[in-house]
């Protein structure tokens, strides 16, 4: 079976639930708040997303050990049409697919994580209280000062899934999400940082507590993505509950 453009919701849903934590990712962003920025493709039963609401634009091709070899073969079909330039996820191995076409720069080696203990999470005490629109300055202030480069998406506010911890009355703890869909029950962690002046007292693992039990009541799977050299944020997650389970890359592409 050729590369196909997939527009079928139900058939993406049924093929990424087979390995649903390891596609959190992909399932939030069939839901409503993503699909319009979306582009999915598919080879027999391996899908590959690139999703348009950033730039440069983002590949996503996860699989299982077994299947990288297929779905491989879809990106090096895929690789032709792709944006000249682009970041992506990838399973490890995928890159060689793309590296003919591509110069990949590596940003690192990475781990999903997923919520799988929650005896452990609840023996943190929750902090935060919930962050809306009104807070966007405060936040942007507070990313620039501990988290500059991150990927955020004001809209994310909109889910009512970001929460921040304040000290007289300057916001100086977050953590919120990437991807929410009740729909197809995934959440993905995400902009999780502690102003510098504010580390070593457990704020993060207090809000990010409080954020993962009001998510549990929406979803089935709460994951996060992390890299893989940064130990205390590793560390900090294992104790809260989550264990490893999938590598992948990021890397940066541009087109030779």
């Amino acid at each position: 079976m050729p590369v196909r453009a997939e527009h079928d919701r139900a058939v993406l849903a049924g093929l990424l639930s087979r390995d649903p934590v390891r596609h959190v990712y992909q399932l939030g962003d069939l839901d409503d708040f993503f699909w319009p920025y979306t582009s999915w493709f598919r080879r027999d039963d391996q899908v590959a997303l690139l999703y348009h609401g950033v730039d440069p634009p983002t590949l996503l091709a996860f699989a299982a050990p077994p299947r990288v070899t297929e779905l491989a073969a879809l990106l090096t079909e895929l690789a032709p049409v792709l944006p000249p330039r682009l970041y992506a996820h990838l399973s490890p191995g995928l890159e060689a697919a793309l590296s003919p076409r591509f110069r990949l720069d590596g940003a690192g080696a990475h781990l999903k994580m997923a919520l799988t203990d929650a005896d452990a999470l609840a023996r943190v005490a929750p902090l935060g209280q919930p962050l809306g629109a009104v807070d966007l300055p405060q936040l942007r202030e507070l990313y620039a000062r501990a988290y500059p480069g991150n990927w955020f998406d004001p809209r994310m506010l909109e889910t009512g899934h970001y929460l921040g911890v304040r000290e007289g009355g300057v916001l100086v703890a977050v953590a919120g999400v990437h991807v929410w869909s009740p729909v197809y029950r995934v959440a993905a962690l995400g902009n999780v940082t502690t102003d510098p002046v504010a580390r070593g007292r457990g704020l993060a693992a207090g809000v990010v507590a409080a954020l993962c039990r009001r998510l549990r009541a929406s979803v089935d799977h709460v994951t996060l993505n992390v890299r893989a050299d940064n130990g205390p944020a590793v560390r900090l997650y294992t104790r809260l509950g989550f264990t490893p389970v999938a590598e992948y890359g990021e890397f940066r592409l541009t087109a030779r």
